[in-house]
């Protein structure tokens, strides 16, 4: 039963199955069902797997992404993948745009570097890329390119990448350690804080009293 002042419960629990006996006996209101959850879930990872081994070997994670600088001041400090490498990031690299589709590297030819920093890391996580990477060749004898084919013991040994090709990664931050000395203890840096931020907020106030007791005395 309510209690208080609160609305009398009036929930309305008599629906009817996607269209009732009579077709369509309340408008538009249809209660789905949801049996086929189990066989569903199935349906997607049999797919995936499908997926998977069409493209095999190469990554279950798509082409590799650059580091890009979120938008706005507000968020330009954090880090994301972006769309694709620019021109000159992939110049620096060595390695020539249209060579760069084919071996699962996304290019975006309307990206400009805006930082020396920010190109620096792109162009070191392709070197790193062009280091770990196993090229198949496609007929015949291994050929050399930009990219090196790769020979036919590393091309029988490799394995497809399973995820993100090279995620981004959270440095780990060490903090400095120190022993709590008796000095330390003895000052109360919450009183300490509390008092500066006070004699900020009321620095104003103080100026302003200070300007109307002189403007007092010129007038006496």
């Amino acid at each position: 039963m309510v209690k208080h002042n609160n609305m009398i419960p009036n929930q309305h629990f008599h629906k009817k199955w996607a269209g009732g006996a009579s077709g369509h006996a309340r408008g538009p209101l249809h209660i789905v069902s949801w049996f086929d959850q189990a066989p569903k879930k199935k349906v997607r990872r049999l797919k995936r797997s499908a997926k998977q081994a069409a493209i095999a070997p190469r990554p279950t994670g798509g082409a590799l992404r650059p580091v890009v600088h979120c938008p706005t001041i507000k968020y330009n400090s954090k880090v994301r993948l972006g769309r694709g490498f620019s021109l000159e990031e992939l110049k620096k690299a060595g390695i020539p745009a249209k060579f760069a589709k084919t071996i699962g590297i996304c290019v975006d030819k309307r990206r400009v570097n805006k930082s020396e920093e920010a190109m620096a890391v792109n162009v070191a996580r392709l070197a790193e890329y062009k280091a770990k990477l196993i090229l198949f060749p496609k007929k015949g004898a291994a050929k050399k390119g930009p990219i090196a084919d790769s020979s036919k013991e590393e091309c029988a040994g490799a394995a497809q990448f399973q995820g993100v090709v090279m995620p981004l990664t959270k440095p780990e931050v060490e903090y400095p350690m120190m022993k709590v000395t008796e000095e330390m203890r003895a000052v109360n840096q919450r009183s300490t804080m509390r008092l500066a931020f006070i004699e900020k907020k009321i620095k104003g106030t103080r100026l302003r009293m200070k300007k109307e007791k002189e403007a007092a005395k010129d007038k006496k």
